[in-house]
């Protein structure tokens, strides 16, 4: 007995000691402690106490009380251990027996008070994610006790999602208070805030109670209201400004899929001059080898299963480029000069396509997994979010247009493209393999195609008629950036992205793409050529 309690007595020395060395935190008194064993007022006061001081030692005893190890034993608070009860203060284990101490009770208001000093102490924590998730819960449970934990967590909070939840959550305190001053204190702090919820407690303020000449000002006083009117405009100009970068986030996110459904539409409709109705396949086919890779490594390989993107970066392209390949050898390199029977054929083709991607997989719509790496994404203000996997689809558009740049403009075979894009006839003079060079442009292409497919797979569900969305928006693009042009591809991509989204959020999705349509139409009208004009002989023929 006597090595127990010297085993107690060092335990809580050294308890004491680390106490007295953290210069962040202050150890709670006797009487603190002794206010759990209290009445049931005073206990729920003394967990809320603990909550607020900070004390290193108190998750310890919020999980004692919790899981009801904590007892009054003759007003005393004593802690029931596996070797009898011990005294909290001092750790010293006690001669008296377990039944004579009086267990505090513990039920559901307890509960969540145990659950609000829980998150004051967790304000503390390193993780952004634990501090965000305990300043919700302290927000929805507000009390004048807590406004000490908010102030100490506002001084050193760097996370703006976090310090959003904590102005909100003393604001509601300090707003409620009959000191102007604290008022006024609270309505320019509140400035700081990107959050819509944080300004419409602000315009409460600035609202009128009953009628008439009787009406009054909700905040009687006049200083108060001007300084919540210009904290509210702040917040305004904040989250204005959020939007508009989201909006054009989102442009550009939509812009990158039309890229990369165009990039191997304005490399094909350059060289050949055919109009493929069946392009739009081409990104479903890239879509269905995603899958495909998706199951092998759920089956094969599931500790690599993040990693499945990265291997259908290969297996996409060579899928859709074997599809076009076979559809150039096979079908359009027999009607080559005759647009109206190459359109109707490559129309057929998607409608093979399309069904036998019904036949092979079913009608169904496929969900593709999000790679952990890919989940997630950046929040700014008024709950703006940028997602992972829409940042990383940009990304990887701006390698492929850099990818087929290089191969456009430092391999022979760009060259021979180049050439045939600008006069095929004096390309086949000089020597240059034209029939060859359709072929390996279409397969391309139609590579890219498939790419385009695997990044679409990442934010739309696969489906046998996925494509269908965006063959005219792909064509859109080609004719608006000009014929065989990378360069105009790009911005015309990127800007009917930008532009489209613009729109929708002012006249809704349909009247935008009318809208984008008829702004193409009038454009085409003024400058056939596109964008970018092409150069050479074939483009004054």
């Amino acid at each position: 007995m006597h090595g127990l309690t010297l085993r107690h007595c060092l335990l809580a020395c050294l308890a004491g000691l680390m106490l007295a060395l953290s210069p962040a935190r202050a150890a709670p008194d006797a009487g603190l402690l002794q206010g759990l064993a209290g009445d049931f007022n005073t206990r729920m006061q003394a967990i809320v106490a603990l909550g607020v001081s900070g004390d290193a030692a108190a998750p310890a005893l919020l999980d004692a009380l919790e899981a009801g190890r904590l007892a009054s034993l003759d007003g005393q608070l004593v802690m029931i251990t596996a070797d009898g009860l011990s005294d909290v203060l001092t750790g010293e284990l006690l001669e008296a027996p377990v039944d004579s101490a009086s267990r505090i009770t513990v039920n559901n208001r307890v509960r969540r008070t145990l659950a609000t000093a829980r998150a004051a102490l967790a304000l503390d924590s390193d993780d952004v994610a634990v501090r965000l998730a305990a300043a919700q819960t302290l927000r929805d449970n507000v009390s004048e006790t807590l406004l000490p934990v908010f102030e100490r967590a506002l001084e050193r909070e760097q996370d703006d999602a976090v310090r959003d939840v904590l102005l909100y959550a003393s604001a509601r305190v300090n707003l409620a208070s009959s000191d102007e001053q604290q008022r006024l204190k609270a309505a320019v702090a509140l400035g700081a805030s990107s959050d819509a919820a944080v300004r419409n407690m602000l315009a409460a303020l600035l609202e009128k109670q009953g009628e008439g000449v009787a009406a009054t000002w909700v905040e009687p006083s006049a200083e108060v209201r001007a300084a919540a009117e210009a904290s509210m405009r702040a917040i305004d100009r904040r989250i204005g400004m959020a939007q508009t970068a989201g909006t054009v986030f989102s442009g550009l996110s939509l812009g990158s899929i039309l890229l990369l459904a165009a990039l191997g539409l304005a490399i094909t409709y350059g060289v050949m001059g055919v109009i493929n109705m069946a392009h739009g396949e081409l990104l479903m086919v890239g879509a269905y080898a995603t899958f495909l890779v998706q199951g092998v490594f759920r089956t094969h390989f599931p500790q690599y299963l993040d990693f499945y993107v990265l291997a259908a970066i290969p297996a996409a392209f060579l899928a859709a480029a074997l599809v076009g390949m076979i559809m150039e050898r096979l079908v359009l390199r027999h009607l080559y000069g005759r647009p109206l029977e190459s359109l109707l054929a490559t129309w057929g083709l998607s409608l093979v396509l399309i069904q036998t991607a019904r036949v092979v997989f079913g009608p169904q719509n496929l969900e593709l997994a999000n790679p952990s790496w890919m989940s997630g994404g950046i929040e700014l203000a008024g709950g703006v979010v940028l997602p992972y996997n829409r940042i990383v689809i940009l990304g990887f558009a701006a390698f492929v247009l850099l990818l087929i740049w290089l191969m456009m403009q430092k391999t022979r075979l760009g060259m021979f493209v180049r050439a045939v894009t600008q006069n095929r006839p004096m390309a086949g003079c000089v020597g240059v393999p034209t029939a060859r060079v359709d072929t390996l442009a279409f397969a391309i292409g139609s590579g890219v195609a498939g790419l385009g497919g695997l990044a679409l797979s990442q934010i739309a569900n696969v489906g046998p008629a996925m494509g269908q969305g965006y063959i005219v928006d792909a064509f859109m693009v080609v004719v608006l950036g000009g014929v065989g042009q990378l360069a105009g591809a790009v911005w015309a991509a990127l800007g009917l992205g930008i532009v489209s989204k613009f729109l929708e959020g002012w006249a809704g999705a349909v009247v935008a793409k009318i809208l984008v349509l008829v702004f193409i139409i009038a454009f085409i009208q003024k400058r056939p050529q596109g964008i970018f004009a092409l150069k050479g002989r074939f483009a004054d023929n």
